[in-house]
Protein backbone atom coordinates (compact mmCIF):
# COMPACT_ATOMS: atom_id res chain seq x y z
CA UNK A 1 0.00 0.00 0.00
CA UNK A 2 1.65 3.10 -1.57
CA UNK A 3 0.01 6.70 -0.10
CA UNK A 4 1.45 10.31 0.52
CA UNK A 5 2.35 11.26 4.15
CA UNK A 6 1.14 14.69 5.39
CA UNK A 7 1.81 16.70 8.54
CA UNK A 8 -0.34 14.00 11.18
CA UNK A 9 0.68 15.98 14.23
CA UNK A 10 -1.92 18.48 14.61
CA UNK A 11 -4.38 15.45 15.03
CA UNK A 12 -2.33 12.87 17.09
CA UNK A 13 -1.62 15.81 19.70
CA UNK A 14 -5.16 16.42 19.97
CA UNK A 15 -5.33 12.45 20.73
CA UNK A 16 -5.42 12.76 24.52
CA UNK A 17 -8.65 14.74 24.36
CA UNK A 18 -10.96 13.40 21.69
CA UNK A 19 -10.70 12.38 18.19
CA UNK A 20 -11.18 15.74 16.68
CA UNK A 21 -9.71 14.97 12.89
CA UNK A 22 -8.55 12.53 10.11
CA UNK A 23 -5.30 11.51 10.53
CA UNK A 24 -3.05 12.21 6.98
CA UNK A 25 -2.15 9.20 4.83
CA UNK A 26 1.34 7.92 5.61
CA UNK A 27 3.61 6.21 3.60
CA UNK A 28 5.10 2.82 4.27
CA UNK A 29 8.68 1.50 4.54
CA UNK A 30 9.37 -1.40 5.60
CA UNK A 31 6.63 -3.83 6.66
CA UNK A 32 7.73 -6.93 9.18
CA UNK A 33 6.33 -9.55 11.76
CA UNK A 34 4.47 -7.53 14.04
CA UNK A 35 4.37 -11.10 16.34
CA UNK A 36 8.15 -10.75 16.86
CA UNK A 37 8.72 -7.35 16.92
CA UNK A 38 10.86 -6.10 20.02
CA UNK A 39 8.67 -3.62 22.49
CA UNK A 40 10.63 -0.74 22.93
CA UNK A 41 9.94 1.34 26.05
CA UNK A 42 7.57 3.84 25.61
CA UNK A 43 10.79 6.86 26.24
CA UNK A 44 13.94 5.58 26.63
CA UNK A 45 15.63 5.84 30.13
CA UNK A 46 18.26 8.94 29.50
CA UNK A 47 21.69 8.23 30.96
CA UNK A 48 22.53 11.71 31.61
CA UNK A 49 20.35 14.76 32.72
CA UNK A 50 19.43 16.30 29.37
CA UNK A 51 19.24 20.07 27.58
CA UNK A 52 16.57 20.86 24.82
CA UNK A 53 17.79 21.67 21.23
CA UNK A 54 16.12 25.14 22.29
CA UNK A 55 17.17 27.73 24.59
CA UNK A 56 14.92 27.14 28.09
CA UNK A 57 15.26 30.66 29.00
CA UNK A 58 13.39 32.04 25.86
CA UNK A 59 10.44 28.92 26.33
CA UNK A 60 6.97 30.68 26.20
CA UNK A 61 4.36 27.42 25.29
CA UNK A 62 3.51 24.96 28.05
CA UNK A 63 4.77 22.54 26.11
CA UNK A 64 8.20 24.30 25.94
CA UNK A 65 8.02 24.39 29.68
CA UNK A 66 7.52 20.92 30.08
CA UNK A 67 10.51 19.56 27.53
CA UNK A 68 12.88 21.68 30.10
CA UNK A 69 11.56 20.46 32.61
CA UNK A 70 11.51 16.78 32.06
CA UNK A 71 14.04 14.83 31.25
CA UNK A 72 12.75 12.41 28.81
CA UNK A 73 11.01 15.28 26.69
CA UNK A 74 14.03 16.71 26.33
CA UNK A 75 15.49 13.78 25.37
CA UNK A 76 12.71 13.68 22.55
CA UNK A 77 13.45 17.13 21.39
CA UNK A 78 16.90 16.38 20.69
CA UNK A 79 15.73 13.14 18.71
CA UNK A 80 13.43 15.13 17.02
CA UNK A 81 15.76 18.08 16.32
CA UNK A 82 18.84 15.52 14.44
CA UNK A 83 16.01 13.74 12.40
CA UNK A 84 14.56 17.39 11.32
CA UNK A 85 18.23 18.58 10.20
CA UNK A 86 19.28 15.47 8.64
CA UNK A 87 16.27 15.21 6.49
CA UNK A 88 16.04 19.11 5.73
CA UNK A 89 19.96 18.44 4.64
CA UNK A 90 18.84 15.85 2.16
CA UNK A 91 18.55 16.96 -2.27
CA UNK A 92 15.38 15.24 -1.98
CA UNK A 93 14.10 17.07 0.49
CA UNK A 94 9.85 18.13 0.35
CA UNK A 95 10.16 22.08 -0.43
CA UNK A 96 7.37 22.16 2.46
CA UNK A 97 9.17 20.31 4.98
CA UNK A 98 10.70 23.84 7.11
CA UNK A 99 6.51 25.11 6.88
CA UNK A 100 5.27 21.78 8.13
CA UNK A 101 7.76 21.84 11.08
CA UNK A 102 6.29 25.41 11.83
CA UNK A 103 3.39 23.68 11.94
CA UNK A 104 4.27 20.85 13.78
CA UNK A 105 5.38 22.94 16.57
CA UNK A 106 2.17 25.08 16.52
CA UNK A 107 0.63 21.35 17.27
CA UNK A 108 2.26 20.55 19.86
CA UNK A 109 2.22 23.67 21.63
CA UNK A 110 -2.27 22.55 21.58
CA UNK A 111 -1.13 20.12 24.09
CA UNK A 112 -1.92 22.65 26.81
CA UNK A 113 -5.73 21.54 25.97
CA UNK A 114 -4.88 17.71 26.51
CA UNK A 115 -6.32 16.01 29.86
CA UNK A 116 -2.55 14.79 29.96
CA UNK A 117 -0.41 17.38 28.96
CA UNK A 118 3.23 15.65 29.43
CA UNK A 119 2.03 12.45 27.34
CA UNK A 120 0.53 14.72 24.29
CA UNK A 121 3.71 16.33 23.92
CA UNK A 122 5.77 12.61 24.20
CA UNK A 123 3.27 11.18 21.12
CA UNK A 124 3.63 14.49 19.37
CA UNK A 125 7.64 14.40 19.47
CA UNK A 126 7.27 10.67 18.86
CA UNK A 127 5.14 10.62 15.97
CA UNK A 128 7.00 13.43 14.05
CA UNK A 129 10.10 11.87 14.36
CA UNK A 130 8.33 8.41 13.06
CA UNK A 131 7.07 10.89 10.10
CA UNK A 132 10.09 12.23 8.74
CA UNK A 133 11.82 8.87 8.72
CA UNK A 134 8.56 7.17 7.18
CA UNK A 135 8.45 10.33 4.67
CA UNK A 136 12.52 10.20 4.32
CA UNK A 137 13.32 10.61 0.50
CA UNK A 138 14.78 7.50 -0.86
CA UNK A 139 12.25 5.38 1.80
CA UNK A 140 11.63 2.04 0.38
CA UNK A 141 7.40 1.16 0.17
CA UNK A 142 6.20 -1.85 2.51
CA UNK A 143 3.46 -3.69 2.32
CA UNK A 144 0.54 -3.19 4.41
CA UNK A 145 -0.93 -6.57 6.35
CA UNK A 146 -4.91 -6.52 5.29
CA UNK A 147 -7.11 -7.83 8.12
CA UNK A 148 -10.71 -9.46 7.93
CA UNK A 149 -12.71 -7.73 10.77
CA UNK A 150 -16.42 -8.02 12.01
CA UNK A 151 -17.46 -5.15 10.57
CA UNK A 152 -16.58 -4.81 6.81
CA UNK A 153 -17.61 -1.47 6.16
CA UNK A 154 -14.01 0.19 6.27
CA UNK A 155 -11.16 -2.17 5.87
CA UNK A 156 -8.37 -2.37 8.44
CA UNK A 157 -4.59 -2.29 7.31
CA UNK A 158 -0.91 -2.27 9.78
CA UNK A 159 2.17 -1.19 8.62
CA UNK A 160 5.15 -2.19 10.78
CA UNK A 161 8.28 0.28 11.06
CA UNK A 162 10.81 -1.99 12.67
CA UNK A 163 13.96 -0.74 11.18
CA UNK A 164 13.24 2.62 13.61
CA UNK A 165 13.97 2.65 17.03
CA UNK A 166 10.70 3.55 18.19
CA UNK A 167 9.36 0.79 15.88
CA UNK A 168 6.34 2.92 15.14
CA UNK A 169 3.28 1.27 12.73
CA UNK A 170 0.65 2.80 10.50
CA UNK A 171 -3.00 1.71 11.22
CA UNK A 172 -5.51 2.44 8.47
CA UNK A 173 -9.40 2.13 9.47
CA UNK A 174 -11.15 2.88 6.31
CA UNK A 175 -9.87 6.67 5.34
CA UNK A 176 -8.51 7.05 8.78
CA UNK A 177 -5.05 6.66 9.63
CA UNK A 178 -2.82 7.12 12.36
CA UNK A 179 0.82 6.55 13.62
CA UNK A 180 1.24 4.34 16.73
CA UNK A 181 3.87 2.42 18.97
CA UNK A 182 4.88 -0.77 20.15
CA UNK A 183 3.69 -1.22 24.02
CA UNK A 184 4.10 -3.86 26.61
CA UNK A 185 2.43 -6.83 26.05
CA UNK A 186 2.77 -10.83 28.19
CA UNK A 187 1.60 -11.98 24.65
CA UNK A 188 1.54 -11.56 20.85
CA UNK A 189 1.89 -7.75 20.18
CA UNK A 190 0.27 -4.33 21.10
CA UNK A 191 0.24 -0.92 19.40
CA UNK A 192 -1.16 1.74 20.41
CA UNK A 193 -1.58 6.07 21.48
CA UNK A 194 -4.29 7.72 23.03
CA UNK A 195 -7.70 6.90 21.72
CA UNK A 196 -6.33 4.01 19.64
CA UNK A 197 -5.18 0.43 20.70
CA UNK A 198 -4.02 -2.86 18.67
CA UNK A 199 -3.23 -6.50 19.82
CA UNK A 200 -2.87 -9.11 17.86
CA UNK A 201 -2.02 -13.05 19.00
CA UNK A 202 -1.67 -15.72 16.51
CA UNK A 203 -3.37 -13.89 14.14
CA UNK A 204 -6.23 -12.69 15.78
CA UNK A 205 -6.62 -9.07 16.46
CA UNK A 206 -8.17 -7.00 18.62
CA UNK A 207 -8.87 -3.25 17.63
CA UNK A 208 -10.24 -0.19 19.42
CA UNK A 209 -9.98 3.24 17.24
CA UNK A 210 -11.70 6.08 19.03
CA UNK A 211 -14.22 3.87 20.18
CA UNK A 212 -14.84 1.74 17.31
CA UNK A 213 -14.26 -1.58 18.25
CA UNK A 214 -13.22 -4.79 16.10
CA UNK A 215 -11.93 -8.01 16.66
CA UNK A 216 -10.04 -9.48 13.49
CA UNK A 217 -8.10 -12.54 11.54
CA UNK A 218 -5.19 -11.84 9.45
CA UNK A 219 -5.83 -12.23 5.68
CA UNK A 220 -3.63 -14.27 3.22
CA UNK A 221 -0.37 -12.25 1.63
CA UNK A 222 -2.57 -12.36 -1.35
CA UNK A 223 -4.89 -9.78 0.04
CA UNK A 224 -1.92 -7.26 1.29
CA UNK A 225 -0.91 -4.49 -0.71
Amino acid sequence: MKQTISLVAAIVLMAACSKSETPSAVTPAVSADAETAPVPATVSPPTAPATPSFDCAKAESEAEQLVCNNNALAVLDNRLAAVYAAELAKPGAAKELAATQRGWVKGRDECWKAEDKQLCVEEAYRTRIAELQINSPGAMAATAIAYKCDDARNPLYMAFYNEYDDRPAVITLGNDQAIIFAQPTGSGARYGRTGISYWEHQGDVSVDYFGTQLQCTTLPASSNR
